[in-house]
């Protein structure tokens, strides 16, 4: 399906063969049927997910600015530039054993290494295509997501951190500095821990202020995990309190995310997209709309025009509603082509805000990062 111009437009890479991921059915993600339930549900990161999200980019109001390209998988050799050899052979062995359980919610069931390679492959084609001059934007429309999967260990449904290694190939490529902002509603620990000792990437994570949920996610999130060595200062968390909607994202964006990324000054910017930020996810609690998503995504774009020319991957993360991942997905697209007026009007916010208690905690986070993080002092 063609679209307009890469320079007019959004190219997506994608593959169906993420779709063959099968996460199965239980209580939520756990994998478990107690016995006394006649419904048991299908795991949050399912198929239908993303079936919707490719949906509503070929046939919604969207779809003409939207090109189309088939991702390929990722060889092994591309998986040691961000994991250790250790962890891809533990994959891999998974794999060949006919599946397992890696950690909380996170199961290697047969076709998941297949659709994990894909979606780490497909992630590393849409940035090879910016790299290579073919086009300014491209979106990674993946799954398995992997902003958790650390170097040497899987987390939260993630086994291959596809937003890693799309940045490691730019760096590689010739890229001084890469920023990457997650907006996913949990912390993006993967992505942090794979550049916590490196000033040549600044991560930034607004997510929910849920802390630590056991041995595969061992960081907090919290402002004072800033990075260490050469990277002291580039990692800059923004935990966000429960309820943070529409107002208070902006809020977060323009004081703390557009900031940063000015006195940075990065050649590339990846957005890390994940829809559970929204109002009506079942994984996050958070209050984002469509109108919330709209204009992150026209803030990031404004900053990629400004500091990369125009460079920016983005790279799809969570979303567990199906409906309305699908219809915020359309509405970040939309900011992110700066669009003059919304395509798809909202089918179910309004949802009310109070924006006061996240206003006062944005601006302790703000204090701190510019009285502890070196490149950002004196802002």
């Amino acid at each position: 399906m063609a679209g307009l111009s890469p320079s007019g437009g959004i190219n997506v890479f994608w593959h169906e063969g993420m779709l063959k991921h099968d996460t199965g059915i239980g209580v939520f993600d756990t994998g478990m049927d107690p016995g006394f339930l006649d419904v048991l549900e299908k795991h949050p990161e399912n198929s239908e997910r993303l079936r919707n999200m490719v949906s509503i980019l070929k046939r919604g109001p969207i779809s003409p600015y939207i090109s189309w390209h088939s991702g390929t998988p990722a060889l092994i050799s591309h998986l040691l530039s961000f994991h250790t050899p250790e962890y891809i052979n533990e994959l891999v062995q998974a794999d060949r054993d006919g599946g397992k359980e890696l950690c909380s919610g996170t199961f290697l069931n047969p076709g998941s290494w297949d659709a994990a390679l894909l979606a780490a492959g497909t992630a590393l084609s849409a940035m090879k295509h910016i790299l290579d001059g073919h086009g300014k934007i491209a979106y990674a429309l993946v799954r398995p997501p992997g902003h958790h999967a650390q170097p040497s260990q899987a987390d939260g449904y993630c086994f291959l951190n596809n937003a890693g290694l799309a940045v490691q190939l730019a760096l590689n490529s010739g890229c001084a500095k890469v920023a990457v902002i997650d907006i996913d509603v949990h912390y993006g620990n993967g992505t942090a821990e794979g550049f916590y000792h490196s000033d040549k990437v600044l991560t930034i994570s607004l997510h929910m202020n849920h802390g630590s949920w056991g041995p595969s996610h061992p960081q907090s999130g919290s402002v004072d995990e800033i990075g260490v060595g050469e990277g002291f200062g580039y990692n800059l968390n923004i935990p966000l309190p429960n309820g943070t909607g529409d107002r208070g994202y902006a809020y977060a964006m323009n004081q703390l995310v557009v900031p940063a990324i000015q006195k940075y000054e990065p050649e590339m910017m990846v957005l890390v997209v994940g829809q559970d930020s929204s109002a009506f996810d079942p994984n996050g609690r958070q209050c984002l709309t469509m109108e919330g998503y709209r204009e992150i995504g026209q803030i990031v774009r404004k900053l990629a025009d400004k500091y990369s020319d125009g460079h920016l991957l983005i790279v799809q993360e969570g979303g567990y509603q199906v409906t309305y991942s699908a219809y915020c997905l359309h509405a970040t697209l939309e900011g992110v082509l700066n669009l003059p007026s919304p395509l798809l009007s909202d089918p179910i916010a309004y949802y009310p805000e109070d924006e006061l208690m996240t206003t006062k905690v944005i601006d302790a986070i703000k204090k701190f990062q510019n009285s502890t993080a070196p490149f950002l002092k004196g802002g």
